[in-house]
């Protein structure tokens, strides 16, 4: 009778403990696809993206007359997000691209851009596989390597803008650390430009940025 007394409870001990290893296994799983899926406040998020640069030019003056125009271009771009709440992120975008400049004359000549640009994100779903997001900031812009032309006179033109920018795009992430992306970015950039000091009006450039690319979770 005490042998059987001395098996029931070790039998209970045994499924007590068999019970406790269950839950915390199950803790476990459901803290690691916690961790597999989703973002959280203090991660960092790094994404390379192959972008396509496509202006909506607009002009002014002598240059509406010159029907001048921006031509397309396809380079890399690297971002940087923190993620200062598990839904709000800052994200640093930078890239570098150079554009040629064409008109009813011909070719006027290309210059290199530069737009760094800051944007607030708000991120749907942070806790998701699959993470849509917007965004909304400013960028800075610089134009530099100027070999702008016409008529063998070099064209002048103001080196630098301020403009607002709008993003849009989606995370999908595949491991714990990896996901794709798709984004595209609309920016608002200008300059103007004058011909052996004579003023031939503003060029706009404001182009969607469309962009593929992978990123990584810190």
């Amino acid at each position: 009778m005490k042998n059987h007394t001395k098996n029931r409870l070790k039998a209970s001990a045994i499924a007590s403990c068999l019970l406790a290893m269950g839950l915390a296994m199950s803790q476990a799983h459901a803290a690691g696809d916690d961790e597999m899926s989703g973002i959280h406040a203090g991660d960092v998020l790094v994404r390379l993206r192959a972008i396509s640069i496509i202006p909506n030019v607009s002009t002014s003056n002598t240059l509406s007359a010159l029907n001048v125009n921006v031509n397309n271009a396809i380079v890399p771009e690297l971002d940087l997000t923190y993620m200062i709440r598990d839904y709000l992120g800052v994200e640093l975008i930078l890239g570098t691209s150079r554009h040629q400049v064409t008109s009813s004359l011909g070719n006027l000549g290309g210059v290199n851009v530069l737009p760094p640009t800051l944007l607030l994100q708000y991120h749907f779903n942070h806790q998701g596989r699959i993470r849509p997001y917007l965004g909304a900031g400013m960028n800075y812009t610089y134009f530099y390597n100027n070999g702008l032309n016409a008529g063998g006179q070099p064209i002048s033109i103001t080196n630098h803008s301020f403009g607002p920018a709008v993003q849009g795009g989606v995370d999908v992430q595949v491991t714990k650390s990896v996901f794709v992306n798709a984004d595209i970015k609309k920016i608002w950039m200008h300059t103007d430009a004058t011909l052996g000091g004579a003023p031939l009006g503003r060029l706009d450039i404001d182009p969607v940025v469309v962009g593929l690319g992978v990123g990584m979770r810190f």
